[in-house]
């Protein structure tokens, strides 16, 4: 049981890791576009490439910003797994 409790726990943190390690660029496309489309829209301007080609450079520039946090929390939650693995192999 007390197995059960442990991978459960280890996979609602790979959950909560994959969530947050995702969250900045995801948030910077959202950003943009709604403010990209919020122009448009006042504007008239049916344009969909200055949408794609503004949130690729902001996805690329948040991932560059927080590439070294996301490559860290990443990398701390695996060195934890494969640390604890033994422990759990039978």
């Amino acid at each position: 049981m007390e197995d059960i409790s442990i991978f459960l726990n280890y996979t609602q943190k790979a959950m909560i890791i994959a969530v947050l390690v995702s969250l900045p660029p995801v948030l910077g496309a959202l950003v943009v576009g709604f403010f990209l489309a919020l122009f448009q829209a006042l504007t008239q301007i049916q344009d969909q490439t200055t949408q794609m080609v503004a949130k690729i450079v902001i996805v690329f520039g948040t991932i560059i910003l927080f590439g070294y946090w996301m490559g860290s929390t990443v990398y701390a939650f695996s060195l934890e797994i494969f640390n604890n693995f033994s422990k759990w192999v039978h």
